[in-house]
């Protein structure tokens, strides 16, 4: 699965009130549950007994899109472990119609299946089965149970979605999301990682519909009235979270990889021509990844679709992958280079699924980075061996620095940590799972080697396909290939200035080495201070916003098992000699360590004078990493921010588009910070220095769709800002543009990387905005209804910027999936951010009505409304609403990291706003 904001720079979630996550499966008499009628319930625990595992479920289900319910039926096979009287399913929000219960015997003897008593603990979201005889140790048995519910109105369990065609009409899909505990909503059903099983599934529906799931169609029956039911094949073993099953009429176009699995891409007939991109990116992806995890593809067939409401960003069902349309569909007219990026990304994404996740599966969500973390390394693996042209790995930076944001809080988490409710393990899909699980893969990659490591993870996915795995089994895969160490010390000099290896390991030992990165949180400094030919190095843990000097610093220390490329480092200090005196050292080579270092002393000085001197001397990897750590340990006071914005000087000599883009974005952070803070002297200096150094760049861009990836983003966000800033060349372009556009009727092809910003400018009139949301209203495609969104998003009229509100609340203009996104844009308009805040606050029961209180969704609400304030009275406001929602009963772990944030934002600004006040005054 991935975030629908990963593109987005958000807030992670913690886990803060961990229970113990091991499994129960004796009773205890001293514990009990009371089911809904008022008898006691046989299981307590939140986990299931381990008493009963699953082995196959034959499912039928008849959704009926007119009456907005489903009457369905499944036969599932056990194997009872330890002699019981109970069988404890996971069960939500349906309605049990009948419950019986076969032996082996009675089903070989065709006898009548005997009745079982069902119970119901809703506080659990389980049922019990009662039966009336023991059953008995290591033999098999089938339950047969009846049941029936509504579809969804929101985007979880088995719900319904709505698309409105080019003619008008609305029409209605079913669809299922089941990540990662709402299967139970579809089917009763052992709803755990663990317990894996087979799937045979049925689906009655209409000739007009089509029904997909996740292996081909086998046969389709034709029943009275003229319903037609299709027999899937029998699934491969898997858990419950992976069952998928549509109802829709959409239309496709298909592929066959070279290995000859069947690829095809589905989505809403009106939407044919925007099929072709993803259909092109999953044959390359998917042919890449059977070669590079040398494991074929298991499945016949393998089936993207569109689903015109979804929840997160899009969900890895084996062989149906389910994403919104934003993530899969690329329409040539409207879709950016970024669009193009983010859609071969999540592609990428989800396919590396297929193998980690559905082929080997976490043993329990505790450690969903073995998931997620693995498959946001794959894009970067996948995506630049098949795409080369986008230069994925300069895109993989801020994958790793988005999260060091959030993993230098003391608020942040250990990527493996305790979760046991539904709440708890839907916060576990945050930054630290996916960025940070990531960024320590590839820094591990980079200390075994490429080709050892991928032996490495080929012999973890081949030991443990079609089961569960957890921390350890990893490790032990990747310590069967990787090298032995003898205890040595190794130094390289490049130029005698930048230092690639350096410290020391005694023997092999990838598990003591990964488990200081995996079970503890934060993210470690590395000070650096040189005196002559001799470099002191030590370690300490970076917080942003508790400075060295404050009391509570040294508490919060921990140590890490450290990366310099070929060894690794731990102790507290060390002492190294150089054979010769440099005049500059930088460590972290290529920026693929998981850690920031600084350089005490005159080092940071001598780096920024080789910058301006001759800043190709430096690679461009360690550039940027140079211009990220500078800033971070602003935050962090341990660098004064003069000596950082001095850093970004030499940036009009910089040719590349990913480093310019990283120095505008601190650049353009801080004028945000001022302008929202109405800090007018400051903000106007700052778009005066903007507007100036930046001035040659912006004028020589050109209002079109060419140049490289990179440089085509870079032209983006340059005209962008310098629209926001009032440059008046640019101004004047974009009305150009937009007026045509509109005396088009909307027919005009403006260049893709510009449209968010002529719609953006031409949304500042009435007129504009105005037929700006009736073109949202008409658009077929995904991508320009976010451009919209976004150009409307920045009105500085507050009556149209409730409008949107009211608009994405209702849920039919603006769909309720786009509602957190739509407030997150609002949030970034200094207009915007009090109203949405009041609003949040004043609708948080309405929220919750839409939305899972631990989702992406709500989590994305609460942070983007608060984690831009930046004054006392702010943090108390903040503070109490907490505070009132905690005391309903509903706590978030985003509350306390919201909370550092703001905190982290008043330190900030008391400390640095002098200081950035007087060095405007002076580089004007």
């Amino acid at each position: 699965m991935i975030s629908p904001f990963s593109n987005y720079l958000l807030l992670g979630i913690s886990v803060s009130q961990p229970i113990s996550s091991s499994y129960q499966s004796s009773e205890d008499p001293g514990a009990f549950a009371v089911a809904t009628n008022g008898e006691p319930f046989p299981w307590y625990h939140l986990r299931l007994p381990n008493s009963v595992i699953p082995l196959h479920y034959d499912l039928f289900v008849h959704p009926n899109l007119t009456s907005l319910d489903f009457v369905a039926s499944e036969m599932i096979e056990i194997l009872v472990r330890d002699t019981t009287q109970f069988i404890i399913l996971h069960c939500k929000d349906l309605e049990i119609m009948n419950a019986t219960l076969q032996s082996e015997e009675d089903l070989r003897d065709k006898k009548p299946g005997k009745k079982l008593h069902v119970l119901s603990y809703p506080a659990h979201e389980q049922i019990a089965l009662l039966v009336p005889e023991k059953l008995m140790a290591d033999l098999r048995y089938y339950v047969a149970i009846d049941f029936q519910g509504k579809l969804a109105n929101g985007f979880e369990g088995f719900y319904k979605s709505t698309y409105r065609t080019l003619h008008g009409e609305t029409r209605i899909i079913a669809v299922t999301d089941f990540q990662p505990t709402q299967a139970r909503m579809a089917f009763p059903c052992f709803d755990e990682p663990l317990f894996k099983a087979n799937f045979s599934i049925k689906i009655r529906r209409e000739s007009r519909h089509i029904a997909l799931s996740n292996m081909p169609k086998v046969k389709t029956i034709e029943l009275q009235g003229g319903l037609l039911e299709d027999h899937f094949a029998t699934t491969v073993k898997m858990s419950t979270y992976l069952v998928a099953y549509i109802v829709c009429d959409f239309n496709s176009v298909s592929g066959t990889t070279s290995s000859g699995v069947k690829v095809s891409i589905y989505a809403s007939p009106d939407k044919w021509n925007q099929m072709h991109y993803a259909l092109q990116a999953s044959l390359k992806l998917l042919d890449f990844y059977e070669k590079y995890f040398d494991i074929n593809y298991p499945l016949p067939k393998l089936d993207l679709v569109a689903i015109p409401d979804f929840g997160p960003g899009a969900m890895e069902n084996w062989g149906l992958i389910t994403y919104r349309e934003t993530s899969l569909l690329f329409d040539p007219r409207t879709s950016s280079v970024s669009d193009k990026m983010w859609i071969t990304k999540v592609i990428a994404h989800e396919l590396a699924h297929q193998w980690f996740g559905n082929l080997v599966t976490m043993e329990w969500w505790n450690d969903i980075w073995l998931n997620e973390g693995f498959a946001n390394y794959m894009e970067l693996i996948s995506v630049n061996a098949t795409y080369p042209e986008l230069q994925f790995d300069d895109y993989f930076f801020d994958v790793c620095y988005a999260v060091i944001t959030r993993d230098s809080l003391n608020s942040s988490r250990p990527i493996s940590k305790p979760a046991e409710t539904p709440t708890q393990i839907q916060e576990m899909f945050d930054a630290v799972s996916y960025n940070k699980g990531a960024c320590i893969l590839n820094m591990l990659k980079d200390f075994l080697g490429e080709e050892k490591f991928q032996e490495g993870i080929i012999h973890y996915l081949k030991k443990f396909s079609y089961r569960n795995a957890k921390n350890d089994d990893l490790w032990g895969s990747l310590s069967n290939v990787s090298p032995m160490w003898n205890y040595s010390r190794l130094l390289s000099l490049k130029s005698c200035r930048i230092i690639t290896k350096l410290a020391f390991l005694e023997e092999n030992k990838i598990k003591e080495m990964m488990t200081t990165w995996t079970l503890q949180k934060g993210i470690p400094l590395v000070v650096v201070k040189q005196d002559g030919c001799s470099l002191s190095i030590q370690q300490e843990r970076f917080l942003e916003g508790v400075f060295k000097e404050d009391p509570e610093w040294r508490a919060l220390q921990e140590r890490w098992l450290i990366f310099f490329l070929d060894l690794v480092y731990l102790i507290s200090v060390y002492t190294l000699d150089l054979a010769e005196k440099t005049t500059w050292v930088k460590f972290n080579v290529d920026s693929n360590g998981y850690y920031l270092v600084h350089y005490e002393g005159h080092g940071w000085d001598q780096l920024i004078t080789q910058l301006n001197q001759n800043h190709t001397l430096l690679r461009p990897k360690d550039r940027i990493g140079l211009i990220h750590d500078a800033f971070q340990l602003v935050s962090a006071g341990r660098m004064t921010l003069d000596k950082a914005l001095n850093l970004t000087r030499y940036l009009q000599h910089e040719t590349s588009s990913p480093i310019l883009l990283k120095g505008l974005s601190y650049l353009e952070l801080l004028y945000h910070m001022m302008d929202r803070r109405n800090i007018s002297d400051v903000s106007e200096n700052l778009k005066r220095y903007l507007l100036w150094y930046f001035k040659q760049m912006i004028d020589t861009q050109s209002w079109s769709d060419e140049g490289s990836a990179w440089d085509r983003m870079l032209r983006s966000v340059l005209l962008r800002l310098a629209c926001e800033l009032g440059h008046a060349p640019c101004i004047q372009k974009a009305t150009e543009l937009f007026s045509q556009w509109m005396e088009s009727s909307g027919k005009l092809n403006i260049p893709t990387d510009v449209l968010k910003i002529v719609y953006s400018v031409g949304a500042q009139t009435t007129a504009g905005w105005n037929y700006l949301l009736e073109q949202y209203e008409l658009s077929v495609s995904s991508a320009e209804k976010n451009k919209i969104l976004y150009a409307l998003s920045t009105s500085r009229h507050q009556e149209k910027l409730v409008k949107l509100i009211e608009l994405g609340m209702e849920g039919k203009v603006i769909k309720t999936q786009d509602l957190a996104a739509l407030i997150h844009a609002i949030a970034r308009n200094p207009k915007g951010q009090q109203l949405v805040w009041n609003f949040v606050r004043a609708n948080w029961t309405d929220l919750l009505k839409k939305f899972d209180l631990g989702s992406f969704a709500m989590r994305t609400i609460i942070s983007s409304t608060t984690s831009f304030f930046s004054s006392k009275d702010e943090l108390q406001e903040v503070k109490q609403f907490f505070e009132s929602l905690s005391a309903q009963g509903s706590h978030l772990d985003i509350f306390q990291i919201v909370l550092e944030t703001i905190t982290k934002n008043i330190k900030w600004l008391e400390k640095n706003l002098p200081t950035l006040r007087t060095w405007l005054l002076v580089n004007i």
